[in-house]
């Protein structure tokens, strides 16, 4: 089936931006229902409610942000995952789905991420989620361009100066 412009379908919210190609009325009848919880996960975490998001999550979820900056790391359980999630909203994060798949317990979503607060960053990322029981129970970023965005978070969440980390 040959998809064109106007397949295109773009709905967004207080902060992002989802897009996905699909054929009128084909798509969703036959997507993977694990592609399709991510759909709707990025539709919630369009509204701008980042508390919404906590339904998608398992309590013991497990996101991983790749880098050497003061965001990266593994962050443990929906309160951490949603604290990360807030401070990305300080930058003004946008993303554009470019493509989801789904194989098992796995979905894969490479989307265009971009900041708005500054504006600076605009690269591809790449996300593997696990999903068990309708739920987010892991998800890894991989980043196209990890230097940039080392030195743009870095040049967004400078730590504070010893005598105040330490304290």
């Amino acid at each position: 089936m040959e998809l064109r412009r106007s397949t295109l379908i773009r709905a967004g919210a207080a902060g992002l931006a989802v897009t996905a190609l699909a054929a009128p009325g084909a798509a969703a009848a036959r997507e993977h229902p694990n592609v399709a919880l991510i759909r709707r996960y990025y539709e919630a975490y369009g509204s701008g409610n980042l508390e919404s998001l906590r339904q998608f999550f398992a309590p013991d979820i497990r996101w991983t942000i790749p880098g050497h900056h003061p965001l990266a790391g593994t962050k443990v359980g929906a309160s951490e995952v949603l604290a990360f999630f807030a401070q990305l909203a300080k930058s003004g994060f946008r993303a554009e789905i470019l493509f989801l798949a789904a194989d098992g317990e796995w979905v894969v979503d490479l989307h265009r991420g971009w900041s708005t607060t500054p504006a600076g960053l605009d690269i591809t990322w790449a996300l593997a989620y696990r999903i068990r029981d309708r739920k987010i129970v892991e998800a890894v970023n991989f980043a196209a361009d990890q230097h940039a965005a080392d030195a743009f978070f870095w040049r967004q969440y400078p730590l504070a100066p010893i005598p105040q980390r330490l304290s």
